[in-house]
């Protein structure tokens, strides 16, 4: 296709470390490659940061519960004023605080084609933070902005179906993708596994990911608690950080807490353990179920966004239904009980991962941009 001037605004991006910024770091640099302009506006990541030719950056807050993450400040007449002088083919709203919102209304208010990415499920995070009771006025905020863009992206065909039962239009399913370059299962390290502290012939259990109540931390702790007792020699892993951490420090002083990993570091936690652990309910994908596949880790998950995708259950990892917790520990420990089933699981996850590289991503968003612009 003809090379386009794209404008994504996002209110997190790369250095920042989540599945959001990481995706559209991905789709920004796929973009690029194939010779689109593109530039991002977002929120200032420190009082020292200015941006740079492509990348605008604005005031912003810090969100709640999320230190080092800032929520953008609405932006209508600053969106305007740049886009009169450099009006781009497409706006791509990729979340959905006030500075999305006034993305959205000048883009309309000018004319300019604009989509959107639903990557976030914060109506769902609600009831995690004791706040439940805003869960509808939150989904109903969610929805109503994506019904104003022409295209709503999502990873999943289930996702896809949940928001287009709820009255939003043009949902797109785009994926996601992974980089099998650098989550490989050649990464493996026994260093690395002695400083955790696992015995030769031990069993390494991992978990990636922020730190709190939303991701179902409780389930990981009462899992490993029954494969402890039957493992003597398995540990347990946490990598990443958030509101939870220190808690769980405290409660699990046996358990190894590694803090945030990043690139060929993070990569070497997923090859180095053995099974992953990931009972998270609020994913609209869970990038890292694919990052650990990728790694030849096999993954216990509910059913759910990038689980019921990507896992085959019992040939590539496996699945419980979502909710149900004596479900999700029996098969932990089914998986753990053979060791040579855990290693047939762990060739198959890598093998699984191998076509899901970005490049088809990109082609995919390419191709919901077009609709859009032609609408």
């Amino acid at each position: 296709m003809k090379p386009l001037d794209i404008a994504f605004v996002t209110e997190t991006y790369p250095p920042e470390v989540n599945g959001v910024a990481m995706t559209v770091g991905h789709l920004v640099r796929g973009l690029k490659a194939r010779g689109h302009r593109v530039s991002v506006i977002r929120p200032r990541q420190g009082k020292a940061d200015a941006g740079n030719e492509h990348e605008l950056a604005l005031p912003g807050f810090p969100l709640p519960g999320y230190p080092g993450l800032r929520c953008g400040l609405p932006a209508g007449g600053h969106l305007a004023r740049q886009w009169k002088h450099r009006r781009p083919d497409l706006v791509h709203v990729v979340t959905e605080g006030p500075l999305g919102w006034s993305a959205v209304n000048t883009a309309r208010r000018l004319g300019i084609p604009v989509t959107s990415g639903f990557h976030t499920n914060f109506d769902r995070y609600s009831v995690h933070y004791g706040l439940g009771w805003m869960r509808p006025a939150v989904a109903a905020y969610l929805r109503t902005l994506h019904r104003r863009t022409r295209a709503t992206m999502v990873p999943t065909a289930a996702l896809a179906a949940d928001l287009a039962g709820e009255g939003i239009a043009g949902v797109r399913v785009v994926g996601r993708g992974v980089d099998t370059h650098l989550y490989d299962p050649r990464r493996r390290n026994v260093v690395l596994r002695t400083h955790w502290g696992v015995p030769p012939g031990g069993l390494a259990c991992l978990y990636v990911g922020r730190l709190a109540a939303e991701k179902n931390l409780a389930l990981i702790e009462r899992s490993f608690a029954a494969i402890k007792a039957r493992h003597p020699n398995a540990c347990m892993i946490w990598v990443g950080d958030g509101p939870s951490a220190k808690q769980l420090a405290v409660d699990h002083p046996d358990h190894h807490f590694a803090g945030m990993r990043l690139g060929e570091d993070l990569a070497a936690h997923y090859a180095s353990a053995d099974l992953f652990l990931f009972p998270s309910l609020t994913e609209t994908y869970g990038n890292v179920v694919a990052e650990a596949m990728a790694s030849g880790l096999p993954v216990v998950a509910y059913r759910s966004a990038a689980a019921a995708e990507l896992i085959e259950h019992e040939r590539n990892s496996a699945v419980a239904s979502p909710g149900d917790e004596a479900a999700y520990i029996a098969t932990a420990l089914w998986m753990l009980e053979d060791r040579e089933r855990l290693q047939g699981l762990a060739l198959a996850a890598r093998q699984s991962m191998l076509p899901r590289g970005w490049e088809g991503v990109v082609d995919s968003f390419e191709r919901v941009m077009q609709e859009a612009i032609a609408v």
